[in-house]
């Protein structure tokens, strides 16, 4: 049986949309009229209309929460020993958003035929990662499903947890940019030609900080709508200029070299990484298997051709501690960790403790970072404003000399 997405009207002529399970478009449609209910449109769940292409576009399919929530969900009803199909049936009909639930119907059909999970989520790479259907397929194998969803439901959710700390610590500064740039663009173009044509019939000339706070006000004025479009039009160049390879590359090699934020993405990168890798290991993923997976989730493409050097050396023998040494981009204290997990045999919980505490790093530098960032805010509206009431002032003071 396959998922299919259906618009109908009931019997007072209100469009009702959902999703069902059918043998054929037909079989929808006589469904749908035992149930009162007029067809208007049906399609199969997987197929998306052009309006709806485009507003996937701009917003996730799935996201971490999400994912995490209905792997929790599964996970929980595989423990219970229900059977596979009935369990994605369930979550399917626990979900409230028609899109989620024609995926889950959709996976729910190719397990009915015969399918492994694992490979019926393959049908939507763009959901369920190379990572989440390695773990998968390692649990079916190895006859611990429930377990494996369960640590994909922690690694989900601690995900979320990480993206949503680093949010909230760059939302304050980030509106504080916003309300200064807006303050002082409504000086420059509402305020300050007020204020400056009291000295239009002077013959005097004007201060040069006046001069130039006046240059910049006739731009903002005649041409500030100009300047949002180039912003926006370079912004749109350089995402299509970063869309080659080897251009994205370096770009990301010149980020690594930057002093803060190199480090920021390192950590960043190098934390997930270790997490990845822990948890394909610990649910049986094989050692080079895993370290390609893992690789693979990394942003920096400098870091994940680096990851796949690691992978080729453990390959020709080499321990992963000395791989990731020779590397040169993983941090010293994780290369340190793994030595120690590999020669204690313990290496799945090395590399949790070692992305453990990559992160708590990655908090302190960005507290750090933070407090730095925030005053900094402050004292660039505070100096911008000083700056236009002194070119505003120092004309008023040059006529009161004049005076006296």
């Amino acid at each position: 049986m396959t998922a299919y997405r259906y618009q109908a009207l009931d019997s007072d002529g209100k469009l009702v949309k959902g999703v069902m399970e059918g043998d054929s478009e037909r079989h929808i449609r006589a469904n749908l009229r035992n149930q009162r209910l007029r067809p208007v449109a049906v399609s199969q769940a997987d197929q998306q209309t052009e309006g709806q292409r485009l507003r996937q576009l701009f917003r996730p399919r799935l996201g971490a929460g999400d994912l995490a929530l209905i792997t929790r969900q599964l996970a929980t009803l595989v423990q219970s020993n229900l059977p596979l199909d009935e369990c994605l049936s369930a979550v399917a009909e626990q979900t409230r958003k028609a899109r989620h639930q024609g995926i889950l119907l959709q996976v729910r059909s190719r397990v009915a035929e015969g399918h492994t999970l694992a490979y019926a989520l393959g049908e939507y790479p763009q959901i369920f990662n190379g990572m989440y259907r390695a773990m998968v397929n390692a649990g079916e194998h190895a006859g611990f499903l429930g377990p494996v969803l369960e640590r994909l439901a922690d690694y989900g959710e601690q995900r979320q947890f990480t993206q949503q700390k680093l949010q909230m610590a760059m939302i304050y500064p980030v509106i504080l940019l916003a309300v200064a740039l807006s303050v002082i663009a409504a000086l420059l173009v509402y305020v300050v030609p007020e204020l400056v044509s009291i000295f239009a019939h002077t013959n005097r000339e004007l201060p040069l900080l006046t001069r130039v706070l006046i240059a910049t006000s006739d731009f903002l004025r005649q041409s500030g709508l100009w300047l949002l479009l180039g912003l926006l039009a370079f912004w749109l160049g350089w995402r299509r200029l970063l869309k080659k390879p080897t251009r994205r590359r370096r770009w990301h090699r010149l980020l690594l070299r930057m002093p803060i934020i190199g480090h920021f993405i390192t950590a960043v990168d190098t934390a997930r990484f270790a997490s990845t890798l822990s948890i394909l290991m610990a649910s049986g993923v094989p050692l080079l298997d895993s370290l390609r997976i893992a690789g693979a989730v990394l942003t920096n493409l400098v870091l994940r051709d680096s990851s796949g050097q690691v992978a080729e050396r453990v390959q020709e023998g080499a321990s992963l501690n000395r791989a990731l040494q020779q590397s040169g981009h993983f941090p010293p204290m994780m290369v340190h960790m793994i030595a120690s997990g590999e020669a204690s045999g313990e290496l799945e919980t090395m590399l949790a403790r070692a992305a453990s505490n990559q992160e708590r790093e990655l908090e302190v530098a960005l507290g750090a970072t933070m407090a730095i960032l925030e005053p900094l805010m402050v004292v660039f509206m505070g100096v911008m404003v000083l700056l236009v009431v002194m070119a505003v002032l120092l004309p008023i003071f040059e006529l009161n000399t004049m005076v006296n």
